[in-house]
């Protein structure tokens, strides 16, 4: 595509960015499944520490990156494309990425990442280290975007182009709030699906006079 051979690449993209980060989410699951199957039964306490910090890689992946960023690529993009689809995705593309494509791109992350969350306990962090960092990555993602402007002159997303500059910064703010509520979002559906009360067999619970 013309866009993606022009400064930044396909890397100026915030869907090319949150497909890496899934893939590489999904590959590090594969490996943490992979890695506990083979140290099951293993009394080697360095196999055990390996395992851990690729348990705790998953988790935070999923946390601040993997939920927050893949549900906020779907619903941006359907929301903005709903409404005006020349201000994020411009017929012109139909030519280069057919609609099944597109789903692939901005439809099946959510439900791939909310089987995860449903088929796998998550342990996040605290709050307030999960929301620095989920602030982190939106306002760097909001600098590298003005980065490329400055270079080309030219915004990633056609939307930007028809706003002033108080405007964007009241945008870019409340993107970066939106994709800080999608983080609680993930946090207290976790909770909620892996509610230690729930997974307590009645038989083991305390019984009362």
């Amino acid at each position: 595509m013309p866009a993606h051979q022009t400064y930044g690449g396909s890397w100026k993209f915030l869907t090319f960015i949150d497909l890496v980060i899934q893939a590489v989410f999904f590959g590090v699951c594969v490996l943490t499944d992979l890695s506990s199957l083979l140290t099951k039964g293993s009394e080697s306490q360095e196999q055990e520490r390996q395992l851990k910090k690729l348990i705790s890689l998953r988790d935070w992946m999923m946390a601040v990156l993997a939920f927050p960023v893949g549900v906020f690529v779907v619903t941006m993009f359907w929301a903005l494309y709903l409404y005006d689809r020349d201000l994020v995705y411009p017929r012109l593309l139909d030519n280069f990425i057919p609609q099944w494509l597109n789903h692939g791109m901005h439809t099946t992350v959510l439900p791939f990442i909310l089987i995860e969350m449903r088929t796998t306990h998550h342990q996040y962090p605290s709050r307030l280290c999960g929301l620095l960092a989920v602030c982190s990555f939106a306002v760097g993602y909001v600098l590298w975007m003005c980065w490329v402007h400055h270079v080309t002159g030219v915004w990633v997303y056609p939307l930007l182009e028809h706003i002033g500059p108080v405007a964007k910064v009241v945008f870019f703010s409340s993107l970066t709030a939106l994709i800080n509520i999608y983080y609680i979002l993930g946090e207290i559906l976790n909770s909620y699906i892996w509610d230690s009360s729930k997974c307590v067999p009645d038989s083991d619970k305390p019984k009362t006079d």
